[in-house]
């Protein structure tokens, strides 16, 4: 049975296109407007709720605290993504049960949430780079020269 998604930001452009990247792996509903959204979700929700962290008057924890707490949503996993990085609304996201990840990556990773088991809470640290796009340096600590 294909999993049902809940997608919600206010700009109708990248739910175009997070809407295109599952439209072979679940039925996908978009909402530019949270209260159309909430309404929604209150009388069916979904299998994931992919939300913005802004949502202009509101954000998408209003959603993910809804989730969390509708005895109908139980099996409901939130997905919560921001593009400026607010820390500290991330971990509170994370702390409510939600799965966070940036923006930009969102498009790759959302096939992958939905098709694969998740674990029972993200375990991943908030406001950390990804040490793969960082340079390290190639040498290793014998190569140093030492005293010289």
């Amino acid at each position: 049975m294909r999993k049902r998604l809940l997608i919600v930001d206010t700009s109708l452009d990248r739910l175009c296109v997070l809407q295109q990247a599952l439209r072979f792996v679940a039925d996908v509903e978009g909402y530019c407007d949270f209260s159309a959204a909430r309404a929604r979700f209150l009388v069916q929700p979904a299998d994931f709720l992919v939300t913005n962290l802004r949502l202009r008057a509101y954000n998408g924890l209003h959603l993910v605290y809804l989730a969390a707490t509708l005895a109908s949503a139980a099996g409901t996993r939130c997905i919560v993504y921001d593009e400026q990085s607010d820390i500290g609304l991330l971990r509170e996201a994370q702390s409510a049960g939600a799965f966070v990840d940036s923006a930009n990556r969102l498009y790759y990773a959302l096939p992958a949430y939905v098709t694969s088991t998740l674990p029972t809470r993200d375990r991943r640290e908030v406001g950390l780079t990804d040490r793969r796009s960082m340079f390290r340096g190639g040498r290793r600590s014998s190569d140093v020269a030492v005293g010289v």
